[in-house]
């Protein structure tokens, strides 16, 4: 472990991510709705992007229409949307 690693991150600090922010995106191709156990402790707040494209033939489109549903997601991270009407 790192000079920079404490208690209260030592979980963190013997991952490979170690160091490294979390994604706020991730966009999955080829119709799969799944994560595979791809960064799963790291993926709690990350928007999914779910794509029927295949990897090969996702393009300088896919990835624009992928920011475009990012941009309007409400992120929360965690916190429960208050109601207006109580």
């Amino acid at each position: 472990m790192g000079a920079s690693c404490n208690k209260s991150s030592k979980l963190r600090c013997g991952e490979f991510t170690a160091g490294t922010l979390e994604p706020d995106l991730l966009i999955r191709t080829s119709g799969e709705m799944r994560l595979s156990n791809f960064l799963l402790w790291q993926m709690a707040y990350t928007e999914l992007y779910f794509s029927d494209t295949f990897w090969p033939d996702f393009d300088r489109t896919g990835f624009h229409q992928a920011l475009l549903s990012y941009q309007a997601r409400d992120r929360r991270f965690g916190r429960v949307k208050t109601s207006l009407s109580a």
